[in-house]
């Protein structure tokens, strides 16, 4: 069988490989070998805090209302039950932007929840 070398096609994938570890410490952005290790690791830690950050801004979500319900009398879990009671259809990541940004309007959302229990 005969010898391939690869020519043009490797340095275009050491090339490539190089400018996305570029700004990466030491040899990782240096040498192919240590930047090829740099750029799986990092495209997987990409691909996997993708999904971490939907469970990050959730429990964040949550807190956050939790605080708002309890400024209002009631725990998160009495609140999110008493809001299925009341048939209101909010997401957990508008009840919290209404507990931020707007309180009074997140005070309402609480008493007509409250007033379905």
């Amino acid at each position: 069988m005969t010898r391939v070398k690869g020519g043009p096609n490797r340095y275009l994938r050491h090339k490539k490989v190089l400018k996305i570890t570029k700004g990466q410490f030491g040899t990782r952005s240096r040498l192919y070998r240590r930047a090829n290790e740099a750029m799986l690791k990092s495209l997987w830690y990409a691909y996997r805090d993708r999904r971490v950050r939907k469970r990050d801004l959730r429990k964040l979500w949550i807190t956050r209302i939790n605080a708002a319900a309890r400024m209002h009398g009631l725990s998160y879990s009495r609140f999110i039950y008493a809001l299925k009671q009341a048939d209101i259809t909010l997401n957990r990541k508008m009840l919290a932007d209404l507990a931020v940004r707007d309180p009074q309007a997140f005070a309402a959302v609480v008493e007509k929840a409250k007033s379905a229990i």
